[in-house]
């Protein structure tokens, strides 16, 4: 659905592939501002995974196509983001004195850590900062970050054959800082439960410092759900995001118990990402999680994140992709009902208007 009809040069789509469905938003650069100017979103028609989505070249970008022209876009120009689990990223420490030993440096550092041919990756680098060394060399502290090449090639085939100009890939950890941390310079865990994968991502100062994916999601969820009650998918799927019906599970009112039954393989992975972050302090400090921030579809989950908080022992929170987007505000509801599943595409979106 499109919210305004003039053309505008200054705005920007964000694409978002995921493994259950495609998510699309157009913002536009109201100086400086983002603004809502249309979404949509689509499940994959037959396509099972995400893998098959992205190697589905023709029929995902038949898709996409008619999803964007159904939404009355008003630009071509897109960011879309590549899947955390299919990207490797990780931040090193490399001695340089000057930008041509910085680059042998990156690349010897990447050949040691990436367990692929560097000539089958697409290698980003970006420098975070730098610091002195005992032995007189500066330090840099670099993000490094690679995709497989067939990977990229792609999308970039998709959105060519939706007739989209693509600005940049990015990561869907980047994307989803951008649209909920914002310029908040605290260090906050990102656990995103999409349908089939889950994505923890700690971000530390805006930067992702540490990210894993595990093989499990909201499908999982719902098919535990439906197993336990003897119910059909859909109906536990339904269920799951009604505070009432999970009730069920709890007639004393806790739902505590259940939710830590229902998310075992989820909470075993926040709780070993929680403790391999802290371990990663210098000189014996313990590095601190400042809060939680659930997202994806499945964080609608009821009471998710005061289970989180009383779990960890830390503050967590629903992520709203929105907030720091302008939109009319007959559309909160939707927005609000959706807002989990379009933390990447906003992110995405959002990329060169802040």
């Amino acid at each position: 659905m499109g919210f305004f009809a003039k053309k505008e040069a200054n705005s920007y789509i964000g694409i978002d592939l995921g493994m259950s469905g495609m998510k699309i938003v157009e913002l536009l650069n109201e100086k400086g501002r983002a603004r809502l100017v249309t979404y949509a979103y689509a499940d994959y028609p037959s396509l099972q995974t995400e893998h098959q989505a992205i190697e589905a070249t023709e029929v995902t970008g038949n898709l996409l196509k008619k999803m964007l022209d159904q939404a009355k876009v008003t630009t071509k120009r897109c960011i879309a983001a590549l899947p955390i689990s299919s990207v490797f990223s990780s931040i090193i420490s490399v001695p340089a004195t000057n930008e041509k030993e910085l680059q042998q440096a990156i690349s010897w550092q990447a050949k040691k850590l990436i367990p692929m041919p560097l000539e089958e990756i697409s290698l980003d680098s970006k420098i975070l900062d730098s610091e002195g060394a005992s032995n007189g060399k500066k330090m840099t502290h670099v993000l490094l970050t690679g995709a497989p090449k067939g990977l990229v090639a792609s999308y970039v085939d998709i959105l060519s054959r939706a007739h989209m100009e693509p600005l940049a890939l990015e990561t869907e950890a980047f994307a989803q800082i951008r649209s909920l941390v914002g310029r908040d310079r605290s260090t906050v865990m990102i656990i995103d439960i999409g349908s089939f994968r889950t994505n923890i991502t700690v971000v530390e100062k805006g930067v992702p410092f540490l990210s894993r994916s595990i093989a499990t999601g909201g499908s999982a969820i719902t098919s535990n759900i439906a197993a336990t009650l003897g119910i059909p998918f859909e109906q536990a799927e339904t269920m799951k995001r009604d505070i009432e019906s999970m009730q069920q599970f709890a007639p004393a009112g806790d739902l505590m118990p259940i939710l830590e039954t229902l998310l075992k393989p989820i909470v075993d992975e926040v709780r070993y990402s929680f403790n391999l972050y802290q371990g990663q302090g210098e000189n014996g400090q313990v590095k601190r999680i400042d809060k939680l921030i659930v997202t994806g579809g499945s964080s609608l989950l009821p009471r998710l994140p005061e289970f989180f908080t009383q779990l960890m022992n830390v503050n967590a929170y629903r992520g709203d992709p929105w907030a720091r987007v302008v939109y009319p505000e007959d559309l909160r509801p939707i927005l609000d009902e959706i807002g989990p599943r379009f933390s990447v595409a906003v992110g995405c979106a959002m990329r060169d208007i802040e």
